[in-house]
């Protein structure tokens, strides 16, 4: 079955070309594009999209991009959200995840590797951009000591977390660790879960700040 994805998007460039660009690859289903927020939010918690692809700066004054994924997965928690944005920023990085997103790509990332993204992710991994990688191996840091025991962050979940940092690829990742790609995505998505469970975000990005 085609992987049906949605998306938010307030730039209509953008929004048109990612429309583009999902109906016309294959094993993809292009289901709807928003421009506005609230009407995203009502549609996409009654269900229908395996994947939305979401912005973080909508134009929206009250709902952003975070507000609707906190919105849509507490009405529909199945659905997988993919954050789409020009923003490097820790804060909403991890703002993101906290509400709910399963992975965090920049804008720049080249066609092919989001469509890998969105089949990633629906295949229950957290796909991130080396960029994002890099500032979540950094917020495990602490030269006092081992964040990685503070945030129950495993020894290879942080080899994992470092090589991608580095900008390995799962595939590249596992093949370096002699692990199967399965296993890397598994260690991923508990990294994720984690900061969602553990409330750790605000304690994070007040590490990050110093």
């Amino acid at each position: 079955m085609p992987i049906k994805v949605a998306i938010v998007e307030d730039n209509e460039g953008i929004r048109e070309s990612l429309s583009q660009m999902i109906d016309q690859a294959d094993g993809f289903e292009f289901l709807a594009a928003y421009s506005n927020p609230r009407r995203a939010v009502a549609d996409l918690s009654r269900g229908g999209a395996d994947v939305i692809i979401m912005d973080i700066n909508l134009s929206s004054a009250d709902l952003d991009g975070i507000e609707c994924t906190r919105k849509i997965k507490l009405a529909n928690p199945g659905v997988q959200i993919l954050m789409l944005t020009v923003y490097e920023d820790s804060e909403k990085i991890f703002e993101s995840l906290k509400a709910g997103a399963s992975g965090y790509l920049l804008k720049r990332t080249a066609p092919s590797k989001l469509l890998d993204a969105i089949n990633d992710v629906h295949g229950g991994g957290s796909p991130m951009t080396s960029q994002v990688a890099r500032m979540v191996v950094e917020s495990f840091k602490s030269p006092a000591s081992s964040q990685n025991e503070d945030f129950g962050l495993s020894k290879r979940e942080g080899e994992i977390l470092d090589l991608l940092s580095k900008g390995y690829r799962y595939k590249e990742a596992a093949e370096a660790l002699f692990i199967s790609l399965d296993t890397v995505r598994s260690h991923v998505r508990s990294i994720y879960e984690k900061l969602h469970v553990r409330s750790r975000t605000e304690a994070v990005v007040k590490f990050l700040k110093k």
